[in-house]
């Protein structure tokens, strides 16, 4: 490599190097990228006609950048992906604290070095991974941290006048001069914190204190922001917001697919667990279901959103739940059931911000409310439209798919589905009622064996969610039994808000 034999400056002089501007560098390689078709952000999915596009188009117009949305939607991420966009390598006057270009140096430490070793100053070489800073806006950041201030210990301790710009201590910023730079929640940021980002982002003057600085600083920002900062926590004063060229909108996945590989990418599964617990796709799908309708549901603040995050703690909790049970029942593998479910409920309530109505309700019947809205959905994707059914009397082959499983119901049998249960105690169970079997059989194509059961569960699930079953939460497990008898067998406070509105 080229930076491995140039060690001074008049080695770098010799080579040929010109100085970039990182925003120029940003472009240059992204242009080149775009020419070869390679993919310029790795992981990033459902962005693919979107955000990337635009985020491209602000790199080529060597913009800063503000990326707008709500929480879990990948904002970070893009900020600190567009590093691989960098020189591998830049030179730099070794032991400066800002990344001083040696051709074009900014602190007094780097001018006095060069004056005095003039072209043998020493070269270092910094890699692209080290061209990076964060920072958490939070209320308790300060100009120092940010910009700098001057330091009395440097001051007594090298014996310099208080007018001595070596004096200084560089805050994250300028330490960060020619590297990308990414404030996130800017709206935390206090207004008179933001006001000092102001000469930065139009001049690129720095000013600490009473020096008169002349500091071009060399920094491509990015920030992130949830719009829901600008009314509730904070906001961008306006000055700043039209200092920043690109405003960029970032979103939730629009699929169900798009949400099913980011889960999958993201979730910590461990090779063991990924041999041991299978997990069949209509459960992949059902996580998915939770999170949209977790965005659409009256119970959460919309402004607040529904991270991605969701879903990858429910696939681990799940994929942990059915563990559990497989080493309670000394199994050496299981299949995820819908009754494992329940211990996905700490990842829904814990992801999403309630409005008063969700508070009132409380936070696990909410988990549920979701759940059972997400089966609600999935169901008819498989199944006919039980509302449908009940209204069509015509089509009397559709009426009869539920019921042969609502007539087994309805000569008072009871169903106990326990989340611990074994695998054969579980297919025992579910094979005792009349004609599931045989339902899920007729409706799903290509059913896996595996599965069967999973399917089965499901089936009834989603007979409760429509009101044709009843589904009485027990403290270990779900109990079904016929809609009528649930009226009269279990207290008001036990039976699901749909089945007290058809008895209405």
């Amino acid at each position: 490599m080229i930076h491995e034999n140039i060690t001074t400056l008049a080695q770098l002089k010799k080579s040929g190097y010109q100085t970039k501007s990182i925003k120029q560098e940003l472009r240059d390689n992204l242009i080149n990228s775009l020419k070869k078709k390679k993919p310029t952000f790795q992981g990033i999915i459902g962005y693919d006609t979107t955000v990337i596009p635009d985020v491209e188009r602000a790199i080529l117009s060597k913009h800063n950048i503000l990326l707008l949305g709500l929480r879990g939607q990948a904002k970070t991420r893009i900020a600190r992906q567009m590093v691989n966009l960098l020189d591998e390598y830049i030179p730099i006057v070794k032991g400066s604290e800002i990344l001083d270009d040696p051709l074009q140096p900014l602190s007094v430490f780097a001018k006095n070095l060069i004056a005095e070793l003039g072209d043998e100053t020493p070269i270092s070489w910094v890699h692209r991974s080290e061209r990076f800073g964060e920072k958490l806006a939070t209320p308790d950041v300060t100009v120092a941290d940010l910009i700098g201030d001057v330091d009395p210990i440097k001051a007594a301790t090298q014996k310099l006048h208080y007018a001595d710009e070596r004096v200084l201590h560089f805050g994250i910023i300028p330490r960060c001069n020619r590297s990308i730079f990414v404030i996130n929640e800017l709206p935390d940021l206090q207004a008179r914190i933001q006001v000092a980002l102001f000469n930065l982002l139009e001049e690129g003057d720095l000013q600490i204190r009473g020096f008169k600085l002349r500091f071009p600083l060399d920094i491509q920002f990015v920030f992130t922001a949830n719009p829901e900062d600008y009314t509730n926590r904070g906001s961008i004063v306006t000055p700043l917001k039209d200092r920043i060229e690109s405003q960029i909108l970032t979103h939730y996945p629009k699929t169900i697919e798009d949400s099913k590989l980011i889960t999958t990418q993201e979730a910590d599964i461990s090779d063991e667990q990924k041999q041991k617990i299978i997990v069949p796709e209509l459960i992949k799908d059902l996580i998915e279901h939770i999170a949209f309708a977790a965005r659409d549901s009256e119970f959460v603040d919309e402004k607040s959103g529904v991270s991605a995050r969701l879903t990858i703690a429910a696939m681990e909790n799940l994929i942990s739940t059915a563990e559990r049970r497989m080493l309670i029942n000394n199994e050496k593998q299981t299949v995820v059931r819908l009754s494992d479910f329940a211990g996905v409920f700490p990842a829904i309530t814990g992801k999403i911000e309630m409005v008063y109505e969700g508070e009132q309700e409380g936070p696990m019947r909410v988990a549920q409310n979701i759940l059972d809205k997400a089966i609600r959905n999935l169901f008819v994707q498989y199944f006919p439209n039980p509302t449908k059914v009940k209204k069509k009397k015509a089509q009397q082959e559709e009426k009869n798919i539920y019921n042969e499983v609502q007539k087994y119901f309805e000569q008072g049998n009871v169903l106990d589905i326990l989340t611990d249960s074994s695998d054969k105690e579980y297919e025992s169970n579910l094979d005792g009622v009349t004609g599931l079997r045989d339902l899920v059989l007729a409706k799903v194509n290509g059913v896996k064996k595996a599965d069967l059961n999973t399917w089965m569960e499901f089936v009834l699930h989603g007979m409760a969610a429509y009101s044709l079953l009843s589904k009485f939460q027990l403290e270990q497990g779900n109990k079904f039994s016929d809609i009528t008898s649930a009226m009269f067998n279990y207290g008001e406070e036990d039976v699901d808000d749909d089945l007290k509105e058809l008895f209405k």
